[in-house]
This record gives C-alpha cells, structure tokens and sequence, in this order.
C-alpha cells in the first residue's frame, strides 16, 4: 500500500469514502454525489446505507456493485458503513474479498477496478482492531509508516476518527517535519479528522501556506480539512481566512486557478459540490 493518492490532486473517492448526513451541528459532506442535499433520491438512499443498524444487508449491496446490480458508489457506502459498525463476522469476508481480489479472480464494470476497494476492506479490518486494542495502539503503528508512504486511504480514514489526542500527535510532527513532502502526507492526514482542535491550524495553513514552507497549491487541503469538521466555527474560520488569503495575495498567482475560476473561486466552488452550499449559507443554519 502506497501513500501517493493520498499527496497529489484532489482526495480519491474509489477507496474508503468522506460523507455525512443528517448533522444539525456540521455541514453536510460527500466526495460521492455533487450536492447531497436532504429529502433527495441520492441523499436518502445514503442515509438509509449509513443508518444501517447491521451488516446483513451491506454485503449485498458491496457485491451489487461489482455485477453492475447496485451503484458503485452505493457499494463503497456500504464498505464504510461495514467499518463503522465493527461487526467481528466480517472478517472472513474481507479476508475472502481480498484474496479473491488479489489473485485478479473478481470482476467488475467497465470503468472501475476492484483494486480500488482494497483500502475500503483494510478500513474494515482497522476498525475491528481499533475496537480491540484501542486508538493509540493503531497510531503507534501508523506513524512509522508515514515518512515511507506505506498507508493508504483506509489507514487514513480509521486515523480520521481516532481520539485520545491523535490529531494533535500528528500536528505537532507536522510543525516539527523540516521535510516538504513529509508535511504533506502530515496536512492530508490530519484533513481527515473532525477534531475541531485543528481549526487554528488549518485557518493558518489556508491563509500562508508558503509559511509552513508548502506549495500554495497544498492550501485546498486545509479548506477542504475544516469543511470536514464543519462545524459552524470551522465554516466561520474558513470564511475569514479565505478574505485573508485574498487581502494577503496568497493565490494571487493565475495558474494556480482552474479552468475559468481563481484559486479561491475554485475552493468555493468546491465547497458548494462537496456540502451543497455556500459557506455564508452553512453559518447561518449550523447550530
């Protein structure tokens, strides 16, 4: 397992997957659908996948998806639900999945790669250990494996929802790391979680990313970090330093645009696919 698609372009969706619905407190998220937006066909057959209060009927979902029966994205819904729940009877199946996937023994539809849903399943398993040993036993073994880029999506995903400091762990080796690339993984990792002790960092990091000797480029990651707290002070935050940036001319620069939108356009516009909406419209609705 390699850490490349967790440093470079936007977050890769065909692995262990972002979303969350139904949150008075946080935005909406999803990397699956432009918009999830509730009360619509997309958004109530996620929320139905993640409301799920049991395993039986996830597995059928997640083999649907690799005979064309059911959605892609529903499947990999289902495999992150699977996760959350824990279930220990799942393991024989990941097991199974993976071999099966590995040996080039399982199919799937034009346009998709079964390779994809390793992450999804290593996810699986984590959350079976984590609920076992405990969040600092998987960040012990975790650290040591990311100078060398040897996690993927799935280690970045159970790391996402770990407590106990391991947030705060990560940043300190992030302001610590005199390595470009190394600050990098660090950034996109610690986008994953929901701790809303990172809001000050990350406002930092989008404001002047230059300041922590990162590509400018490398500040979407921490717009797209306090989206995923969500929380209406990190949409505040993001707010104020997106007119930071802007008053500073950070992203000032026009190929650092995409398309026929600036840097910040572009972030904004990206929040409104991932959330629905517009910032000043979340802060005005989060409780």
């Amino acid at each position: 397992m390699v850490g490349a698609v967790l440093i470079l372009g936007n977050r890769p969706v065909a692995a262990q997957v972002q979303i969350r619905i139904g949150d008075s407190t946080r935005t909406l998220y999803s990397e699956l659908h432009e918009g999830l937006r509730p009360g619509t066909p997309p958004a109530d057959s996620a929320q139905r996948i993640l409301e799920a209060p049991d395993t039986r009927g996830l597995w059928p979902i997640a083999s649907g998806m690799l005979t064309g029966k059911a959605d892609w994205n529903a499947g990999l819904l289902a495999l992150t639900r699977i996760a959350e729940l824990r279930d220990p009877t799942s393991l024989d199946s990941v097991r199974s999945w993976r071999a099966r996937i590995q040996a080039g023994a399982v199919s799937a539809p034009p346009g998709t790669d079964p390779g994809d849903l390793l992450p999804a399943l290593h996810a699986i398993e984590l959350e079976l250990e984590r609920d076992r040993r405990g969040d600092l036993a998987l960040l012990a073994e975790l650290l040591p494996r990311i100078p060398d880029g040897n996690y993927d999506t799935g280690d970045a995903w159970v790391f996402g929802r770990m407590r106990l400091g391991a947030a705060d762990t990560l940043a300190h080796r992030f302001l610590d790391s005199a390595d470009r690339d190394l600050r990098i993984r660090y950034l996109t990792l610690l986008s994953f979680s929901t701790d809303t002790a990172l809001i000050p960092l990350l406002a930092r990091i989008y404001v002047a990313p230059d300041s922590f000797r990162l590509p400018l480029r490398i500040g979407i990651r921490a717009s797209d970090g306090l989206i995923w707290i969500g929380t209406r002070g990190a949409v505040q935050v993001l707010l104020q330093a997106r007119a930071a940036a802007r008053a500073r001319g950070t992203y000032a620069d026009p190929r650092l645009g995409h398309a026929d939108l600036d840097f910040l356009g572009n972030d904004s516009s990206m929040v409104v696919s991932r959330t629905g909406r517009w910032l000043a419209e979340w802060v005005g609705m989060l409780k």
